[in-house]
């Protein structure tokens, strides 16, 4: 009997490492076959992360295509919950539930039918020339993929139009306000000649990498690609967007004005913050931060002696000259030496640093004018591109001194750059692990680094801490706002006054912002509500830990595994405290 039982016992763990190992495998392809279709089909992304395979290529955005991606990410999740999770290694358990709750989000999103949303005030098909500083264009064969690309910019067109058309008939359809910043954008496509045109600028300052000959050559085929293509397609464009859509584009802004809007706005909500907050709850917590902030603004205030109200000291913030640069070469001047002086003090934060460095550039003047301060593009996993922090030097008399150290901070480091390049550079995790954005945590991250600026010699001066203030209060703002215009009946004056009764912003840089909420709901609740997760995890390591805690040890655990949604990043760094608590127990005497 013993010897049966020992055989039966053998026979087991044989049976269960062989389904482990059978479930193991089935997930690694799985995982294989999901990434190579997302390159695939996604011929941008991969251009953009150094993948070169498919850079003659647009991703096919007819609605053929919408559908058939649908089907095939519906098949990729049915083959994931076919796999079971329990017999996976515990790396690979945490991998699989990422992946999982990646695909059901597709899933669930779709029947929303927001591709039928095409255009976007902030860049879209109205100025594709700018995909160019996202991508590598440095040897012939460079400009010639770009080439290809251009040649097939009136599909990409007729593709959006046909968007667009199906949308305005299903009643989805942008807000009017948004759209309106497009035909002035649009109209700089429309060139009489083609040297003129946007596309033909990254061919006449080629490098020197490319051969006179082939740079000869390859500027004569831009310039007929832009005559015989390009100049057609924009005028096509240009004569539906203002005759047909912009007419026909709605007058309410909310979310909940479309169809299923409610529905849609809450799943955003959830999507975006990876929580079960409903936007009511979201909305309260903006309240109280807005309030909590408020005082904190105050007592900065009384500080620096200043007399009249609350509303008096931002009107003198937005007016004083002394806050401002006239000079928009002066303006970059001020980024450069603030990141300058950021980077050697990294090293008091944080344990392991990114390889791969980033650089500071303006924003394109196309779109300056429509877009925010500043943004932040990744580096490419080949090292082929850097990180790029890229600043807004439009009109810089509405910009202040004294949000250049706390927006530095947040886009570039230790902010975006060093999160975004250490996650691509983690080699032992699958490769859509190594470029998930979970935007709670981006974001979060971004807003949480903005305090750390104190850690690192920024925020000297009473104004400047007024400027990270202003920061945090606007993320503050946005939980009340992005609610209240899309789930609570809130009007864009509404929004805009809420805004500029709290926040030290410019009316400039408002406006801009509140635009951008309406044509991109919910994604502006996930930096707060990520940031004061991370908080509250550092204040429960700070309090368990005392003297033992070790800020460059928990930013490394924060950071080491990638962008994750909130409940698992708890989780994570939970064990991680639970280990630190040992260790600091087993080395007392």
């Amino acid at each position: 009997m013993k010897r049966l039982n020992i055989a039966l016992t053998a026979l087991l763990l044989t049976a269960s490492f062989a389904v482990g190992a059978d479930a193991g495998t089935d997930f690694a392809t799985l995982l294989e076959e999901h990434w190579e279709w997302q390159l695939a089909n996604s011929p941008m992304m991969a251009s953009m992360i150094g993948d070169h395979r498919y850079n003659d290529q647009w991703q096919d955005q007819s609605l053929d295509a919408i559908r058939r991606r649908h089907e095939e990410t519906r098949e990729f999740l049915r083959r994931a919950y076919a796999i079971d999770r329990s017999a996976l290694p515990d790396a690979d358990q945490l991998n699989y539930e990422l992946f999982r709750r990646q695909l059901q989000d597709d899933v669930d999103l779709h029947q929303f039918s927001g591709y039928l949303l095409p255009f976007f005030h902030r860049g879209g098909v109205q100025n594709l020339e700018n995909v160019t500083n996202q991508l590598r264009l440095v040897t012939s064969r460079d400009f010639e993929d770009w080439l290809a690309r251009m040649s097939k910019i009136d599909i990409v067109i007729d593709q959006e139009i046909d968007l667009a058309e199906a949308g305005r008939k299903a009643d989805i359809m942008a807000p009017r306000v948004l759209m309106q910043r497009i035909p002035e954008q649009l109209a700089m496509q429309l060139v009489d000649d083609p040297a003129d045109s946007p596309f033909y600028r990254v061919f006449a300052s080629m490098p020197d990498s490319v051969s006179p000959e082939d740079q000869q050559r390859l500027r004569a085929a831009a310039l007929v690609t832009i005559e015989k293509k390009i100049l057609p397609a924009y005028k096509k464009l240009d004569r539906y967007f203002n005759g047909k859509y912009l007419p026909a584009s709605r007058e309410s802004i909310g979310q909940s004005a479309l169809p299923n809007g409610d529905a849609w706005y809450e799943h955003l909500a959830r999507s975006f913050t990876t929580t079960r907050m409903s936007p009511d709850e979201i909305h309260r917590l903006g309240l109280e931060e807005v309030k909590r902030i408020r005082g904190e603004m105050q007592g900065i205030i009384d500080e620096v002696g200043f007399e009249g109200s609350f509303q008096d000291f931002l009107v003198f913030l937005r007016t004083d000259g002394q806050f401002y640069f006239d000079d928009p070469d002066d303006l970059y001047e001020a980024y450069l030496a603030t990141c300058k002086r950021i980077d050697p003090e990294l090293v008091k934060l944080f344990g392991v640093l990114p390889r791969m460095p980033y650089g500071v550039k303006p924003i394109p003047e196309s779109i300056a004018p429509d877009t925010t301060t500043a943004y932040y593009s990744r580096p490419a996993a080949d090292g082929s591109r850097a990180g790029i922090y890229w600043v807004n030097l439009y009109r810089p008399e509405v910009r202040p001194k004294y949000e250049i150290e706390v927006l530095s901070v947040h886009e570039a480091m230790p902010g975006h750059h060093l999160q975004i390049a250490l996650q691509q550079e983690l080699g032992d995790m699958p490769m859509f692990r190594r470029f998930l954005g979970f935007t709670v945590f981006v974001e979060g991250w971004g807003l949480y680094s903005e305090r750390l600026g104190y850690d690192l010699g920024l925020y000297r001066d009473p104004y400047s801490r007024f400027g990270q203030l202003t920061y945090d209060m606007w993320r503050a703002v946005r939980l009340v706002v992005d609610t209240g215009m899309h789930y609570k009946g809130w009007t864009r004056q509404q929004a805009i006054d809420f805004f500029t009764d709290n926040a030290a912003k410019t009316e400039h840089d408002i406006v801009n912002e509140i635009d951008r909420y309406l044509a991109m709901p919910g994604q502006a609740l996930a930096y707060k509500i990520g940031q004061l997760k991370m908080l509250a995890l550092r204040e429960r390591a700070e309090l368990h830990l005392g003297d033992a805690f070790d800020v460059r040890a928990f930013h490394d655990e924060l950071l080491g595994g990638g962008a994750l949604p909130l409940d698992i990043l708890e989780q994570r760094m939970d064990e991680w405290l639970t280990g630190q608590m040992k260790q600091e127990a087993e080395a007392r005497p």
